[in-house]
C-alpha cells in the first residue's frame, strides 16, 4: 500500500525542532508520553498508511503487538471490545448474558490484571472496568499497543499480566473533520465524529474534539429464551483534548471526557413478570500532563501527570439493587536524565487514591446478603528505573518500586526486562517481576449479580492481590524481503499468584474467598505467530495460543480454571488492490474448549465431560475507497455459532438456580453491517 505525505512551511520549522532531541535520544524508551518522538509534534503532517493491521514491534524492549488504524478498520469495531478479533493474545468475551459487560483475557487471566493506559495514563480501573471497553470508540484511536508480561513501574505495578496502551487521534492531525457511521442487522447503530484544529500560526495551541453515540433499538431473541440477546439502550460520550507545544520543548496536555450509558437487558419480549437488568453508568475524567525541559535538547526533563476520575453505577438485577460510586486521583512526578547515549535514568513519586462507596441489597429465595461499605485505598509509591543500551543490539531495563498501601505496609516490586539482537534478523526478549492491585470483588466479577444464587464471603473486601509474571519471546525475521513483514515469533509467559480473590460458582451458592483458602493459582501461555506478504498487497497472519490455567477451589473436581479456553488460533487474510481502492479482509478463528463449573455438567448432554464445545468464528469485510471517503460492508460470526442455553433457568428467573453469568461462547449469531468513513484533509500551499 502507498503513503500520502503533505507538509507545509510551518511544519518544517516544527519538524526541525522536534527532530533534534529525537536524533540525540535514538532508541530511548518512551516512559512518560510527554517527550516521546511522536507524530503529534509535526504540526501539518498528513499521513495515510496501509499494510498489515496487526504486527509485532521489532524495536520494543517488551513483546508488543501493535494494532494500527488499518487494523481497527478490519472489523465493524464500534468500540475497543470489538478490536481484538484478529488477535490470539487477547480474548474478549461477555461477563454475563444480560448486561452487555465485556471482559478481556490476557495470559489466561481476566482483564482486571491488565493495566489499561490512555497515552500512558492508567484508566478503566475499579468501577469503570466492566464496561470501560465499550466506552472507547475504536474510531477515536490511532493505534493500540498490547505488551505481554510486567511492564514499566512508572505508571504503577497493576500490569500483572500485561499492558494495553491506547493512542488517540491527535490535536495536531490535519483533519478538520472526520465522520464514521455504521448500522448492523440487529438494529445496532453508531456514529463517531472527530475534529482536530490548530488554533494559531505558530502551531503552539491545538485541540481535538471527539464525539460518539450508539444505541440498540430493537430487542433480538434468536434462541427464543425470552431474554434479549443484547441489551437495549444507548451511550453518548464526548471528549476534548488540548496540546500546548513550545519550540523550547515545553509541553502541556490536558483534556476532559464524559460518558453516559444506559442498558436495559433481561426479559423484554412479553414475559408476564419479567426479570430485568437495568444499568446506568456515568463517568467523568479530566487530566493534565506537563513536561518541562531542563536543557537545550530535552535530554533532562521533569514531568507531572495529574488525573481525576469519577464513576457512578446505578443498577438493578431483578429486584436486587446495586449502587456504587468511585472517586479516583492519580499523581505522577518524574525526573528523567537521558543525556548519555547508553545510560538513562528515571526517578519519580506517585500517589493513587481511590474512594469507593458500594451498596448491595441482595435478597434471593435462599437468603439475603446485603451490605454497605465505604472504602478508601491509597497507594503512595516511589520508583527508580535504569535503562542501559549497547548500540542497537542490547538493552536492559532494571526497575524497583516501593508502594505504601494505607494499613498494609510497604511492598517492593522489582522488575527486569532484557532485549538482545545478536544479528539483524533475530530478536530475543525476556522479562519478569512483581505485580500488585487492590481487588474490587463485586465489580471485578460483575456477572455474579445476574443470578438468584446466594452470595457469600468477602465480596466487599478489597484484598491486595499479589503475583509474579515472567516470560520471554523469540522473533525471527525471515529473509524473504527487505520490509521485515515476514517473521516467525514464539513466546512463553507464566503468572503465579501469591494472593488473589477467587470466586467459587461450583454449586448452588457463589462464594468469594482468598487464595489462602483455595490453594494455588497460576497460568502458563505459549504462543506462535507467523506473518508474511507473499506478494504486494496480500498479507497473511497466522497465530496460535495454548493456555494452561489452574487454580484450586474447595470441593472442585479438578484444578483447571473454569471458563478459560485451552487454545485459540486465528488466521487473517487481507488483499488490497493498487492504491488500496479495494480492500478485502477475512478472519477465521478456532476457539478451544473451557472447563465448566461443576454444576453445569448435568444441564446438557454436551456438558457431560465438564467441558464446553470448541467452535469456529468467521468474519469478512470489503472496503471501497474513494477520494475523501470509504464505504464498507461485512459480516460477523458467519458460522452462526452461539452458546446453547447461555442463561441457566431462563424459564424460571425468580427461582433458585437462575444464572446468566456462565458465558463461554458467542451470544449472537450472524450480524451483517455497513458503514461509511468520511475524512476532510487540511491542505496548505508549500
Amino acid at each position: 500500500m502507498n503513503f500520502v505525505f503533505k507538509i507545509s512551511r510551518r511544519a518544517l520549522l516544527t519538524l526541525t525542532v522536534a527532530l533534534a532531541p529525537v536524533l540525540l535520544r535514538a532508541q530511548m524508551p518512551d516512559t512518560t508520553g510527554i517527550y516521546s518522538p511522536r507524530l503529534d509534534t509535526l504540526a501539518a503532517t498528513v499521513l495515510t498508511a496501509g499494510g498489515n493491521g496487526n504486527f509485532l514491534s521489532k524495536g520494543k524492549e517488551l513483546r508488543t503487538e501493535v494494532i494500527t488504524a488499518a487494523g481497527l478498520c478490519k472489523m465493524a469495531c464500534c468500540n475497543l471490545a470489538e478490536s481484538f478479533e484478529n488477535s490470539a493474545s487477547v480474548t474478549v468475551g461477555y461477563s454475563d448474558a444480560v448486561t452487555g459487560a465485556r471482559q478481556i483475557r490476557l495470559l489466561g487471566q481476566n482483564g482486571i490484571y491488565v493495566q489499561m493506559l490512555d497515552e500512558n495514563r492508567p484508566v478503566m480501573r475499579g468501577l469503570s472496568a466492566p464496561w470501560g471497553l465499550n466506552y472507547v470508540p475504536s474510531q477515536w484511536l490511532e493505534s493500540i499497543q498490547v505488551a505481554k508480561g510486567v511492564t514499566s513501574v512508572i505508571n504503577g505495578v497493576e500490569s500483572m499480566t500485561g499492558q494495553i496502551n491506547l493512542e488517540h487521534r491527535k490535536p495536531t492531525d490535519e483533519i478538520p473533520f472526520y465522520l464514521q457511521a455504521s448500522m448492523m442487522s440487529d438494529s445496532r447503530a453508531d456514529i463517531n465524529a472527530a475534529s482536530s484544529l490548530q488554533l494559531d500560526e505558530e502551531g503552539k495551541w491545538s485541540t481535538v474534539i471527539l464525539a460518539h453515540a450508539d444505541g440498540n433499538f430493537k430487542a433480538m431473541d434468536h434462541n427464543r429464551d425470552s431474554f434479549a440477546d443484547d441489551p437495549l439502550g444507548g451511550m453518548a460520550t464526548l471528549s476534548n483534548r488540548w496540546l500546548y507545544y513550545d519550540p523550547s520543548g515545553l509541553q502541556v496536555r490536558f483534556g476532559v471526557r464524559g460518558v453516559y450509558d444506559t442498558r436495559n437487558g433481561g426479559q423484554q419480549l412479553g414475559a408476564v413478570n419479567p426479570w430485568k437488568a437495568d444499568v446506568r453508568n456515568k463517568n467523568l475524567n479530566a487530566y493534565t500532563k506537563v513536561g518541562v525541559p531542563l536543557n537545550e535538547y530535552n535530554s533532562r526533563n521533569v514531568a507531572a501527570v495529574l488525573d481525576f476520575n469519577y464513576a457512578d453505577i446505578d443498577s438493578r438485577f431483578g429486584l436486587k439493587p446495586f449502587t456504587a460510586d468511585q472517586h479516583s486521583a492519580f499523581l505522577n512526578l518524574l525526573y528523567q536524565d537521558q543525556s548519555r547515549d547508553a545510560h538513562h535514568f528515571t526517578l519519580g513519586l506517585s500517589d493513587t487514591f481511590d474512594s469507593y462507596r458500594e451498596n448491595l441489597d441482595w435478597r434471593v429465595p435462599g437468603g439475603t446478603a446485603s451490605g454497605m461499605a465505604h472504602t478508601v485505598i491509597n497507594d503512595l509509591g516511589a520508583f527508580a528505573e535504569y535503562t542501559f543500551h549497547y548500540k542497537e543490539s542490547f538493552s536492559a531495563i532494571m526497575s524497583l518500586r516501593g508502594d505504601w498501601y494505607y494499613g498494609q505496609g510497604v511492598h517492593l516490586s522489582p522488575r527486569l526486562t532484557l532485549r538482545w539482537t545478536p544479528f539483524d534478523q533475530l530478536v530475543l526478549r525476556a522479562n519478569g517481576g512483581r505485580g500488585l492491585r487492590s481487588a474490587v470483588p463485586l465489580v471485578d466479577n460483575i456477572g455474579v449479580l445476574s443470578t438468584t444464587k446466594l452470595i457469600e464471603g468477602g465480596f466487599m473486601s478489597h484484598t491486595l492481590e499479589d503475583s509474579w509474571t515472567y516470560g520471554g519471546n523469540v522473533t525471527w525475521y525471515l529473509p524473504f524481503d527487505d520490509s521485515k513483514k515476514t517473521y516467525l515469533s514464539l513466546d512463553y509467559f507464566g503468572t503465579h499468584f501469591n494472593s488473589q480473590v477467587l470466586v467459587d460458582r461450583s454449586d448452588t451458592r457463589i462464594r468469594f474467598l482468598t487464595l489462602a483458602e483455595g490453594g494455588y493459582s497460576y497460568t502458563n501461555n505459549l504462543q506462535l505467530d507467523f506473518a508474511t506478504e507473499p506478494f504486494r498487497g496480500f498479507t497473511v497472519t497466522l497465530t496460535g495460543r495454548l493456555t494452561d490455567a489452574r487454580q484450586t477451589l474447595p470441593g472442585q473436581s479438578d484444578d483447571y480454571k473454569p471458563m478459560t479456553d485451552r487454545y485459540k488460533a486465528v488466521l487473517n487474510l487481507q488483499y488490497a488492490t493498487r492504491l488500496s481502492k479495494w480492500i478485502f479482509d477475512f478472519t477465521a478463528s478456532m476457539n478451544g474448549p473451557c472447563r465448566l463449573w461443576d454444576f453445569m455438567r448435568g444441564l446438557s448432554p454436551d456438558y457431560a465431560d465438564g467441558w464446553s464445545t470448541p467452535y469456529p468464528l468467521l468474519y469478512a469485510q470489503v472496503t471501497r475507497r474513494f477520494k475523501g471517503f470509504d464505504i464498507y460492508a461485512g459480516g460477523e460470526n458467519l458460522t452462526n455459532f452461539t452458546q446453547p442455553s447461555p442463561i441457566i433457568g431462563a424459564d424460571r428467573p425468580w427461582d433458585t438456580g437462575f444464572d446468566a453469568g456462565c458465558v463461554w461462547g458467542p451470544l449472537m449469531g450472524i450480524r451483517i453491517y455497513a458503514g461509511i468513513r468520511l475524512t476532510i484533509w487540511k491542505t496548505e500551499k508549500i
